[in-house]
């Protein structure tokens, strides 16, 4: 019987493990993710900056509220991992 016990226990132990590195795997992606959409807006509104400098201020605040609202979703999901782990 103790070993039924014993097995089980174990078999919790591993699927905890694997719990914490799919939690991982997620916040990676979520991060790298925003890096690739922050980096793209900042190429689209330099290349727009290139081309219509009088533009430049409507542009760059444009690509600062989008990086923040990106951020944000990246926070989120951060938050969500973190309380899918410890929780």
């Amino acid at each position: 019987m103790s070993f039924l016990f014993l097995l089980l226990d174990s078999s919790v132990d591993i699927a905890h493990e694997w719990m914490k590195l799919g939690a991982a795997l997620t916040a990676v992606i979520a991060v790298f993710g925003a890096a690739y959409g922050i980096s793209s807006i900042a190429k689209s509104a330099i290349d727009n900056i290139a081309r219509q400098p009088e533009a430049g201020n409507d542009l760059r605040s444009s690509m600062v509220v989008s990086a923040a609202l990106i951020e944000g979703i990246t926070f989120f999901a951060l938050v969500i991992v973190l309380l899918t782990l410890f929780v």
